[in-house]
């Protein structure tokens, strides 16, 4: 007869898969990756105007500016967001026709042709005020500030609002249902007890939203806004250094998305509190409200 006893699980040695495809990529971006740096270090690329102009006066008042006007942006879109959203799940029939239209309509336009709309708008109306009581030039109250803040934010209030309505929708029904039965009101349930809650769903497409946002305010040079790049064509104009003043721009877009991207995971780790991995409340979150404490 044959030995059928079961050989000894010590005995077998765990032997990993080659995993020569993996290896092979790596070793191709590797080879890419000091390809690009040796091409940028032996380029014609005068380095020295690099540091130069890095922390120039005119690139700081363009980064600063920047920075100004993404958080002017982000909170004009942030407030008409989430009244878009609350007004697209009303139950009035002419305030969702109202923001679903305001949706439609900024974002189906590019961001670019808005800002020009914004600052070519003394072309439809001269002049803006009350009839009787005041009356201003368009084309003195309509600066590229105000032209790209409006732009900018206006249309990332249409974007905004589909990531709060998603977050909302996100919030299981029975707390709104409990808010109800108490005698809230359905904008008070929705602005006391489902909003608190929703936020771990809205702040990450948020956070993602506003990174996008310094970058989108490079298009407001072109109504002539003195943010970052802006600022390094200016001077590009003047010392034809093109390249070395456009490196001087990434590097403080990506500074600042940087610093960002970091605060944006603060706050997700904040907001995410008492949740699992699973989505499922584990624990009382601290930034959550519950029916009784609203009441």
């Amino acid at each position: 007869m044959s030995d059928t006893r079961l050989a000894d699980p010590g005995q077998f040695v765990v032997v990993p898969r080659r995993k020569i495809g993996t290896k092979i990529l790596a070793l191709v971006f590797i080879t890419m990756l000091i390809l690009l740096v040796r091409a940028f270090w032996l380029g014609d690329i005068a380095w020295s105007y690099v540091g130069e102009n890095l922390f120039s006066k005119a690139v700081m008042a363009g980064v600063v500016n920047t920075i100004i006007m993404t958080f002017c942006a982000m909170a004009l879109g942030i407030l008409l967001g989430v009244l878009a959203a609350v007004m697209r799940m009303s139950d009035n029939p002419v305030l969702r026709s109202v923001s679903v239209g305001y949706i439609w309509l900024f974002r189906g336009t590019p961001a670019l042709l808005q800002l020009l709309l914004w600052f070519n708008l003394a072309l439809i109306f001269p002049t803006i005020g009350i009839p009787g009581l005041f009356s201003l030039r368009t084309v003195d109250v309509m600066t590229p500030f105000v032209a790209a803040f409006l732009g900018l934010g206006i249309q990332q209030g249409a974007y905004t609002a589909e990531v709060v309505r998603a977050g909302i929708l996100s919030i299981d029904k029975g707390q709104t249902e409990a808010a109800l039965s108490i005698g809230m009101t359905k904008l008070r349930s929705t602005l006391k007890i489902v909003l608190p809650q929703a936020m771990r769903v809205i702040v990450p497409p948020i956070g993602n939203e506003t990174i996008g946002m310094v970058k989108l305010t490079s298009l407001a040079s072109v109504i002539q806004y003195s943010e970052v790049l802006r600022s390094v064509e200016d001077i590009y104009y003047v010392n034809s250094r093109v390249i070395e003043l456009l490196i001087v721009a990434a590097m403080w877009y990506m500074a600042v998305v940087t610093v960002l991207s970091i605060a944006q995971m603060y706050i997700e780790r904040y907001f995410s509190k008492g949740w699992g991995a699973s989505g499922r409340n584990e624990t009382a979150p601290a930034p959550q409200t519950t029916v009784e404490e609203a009441v």
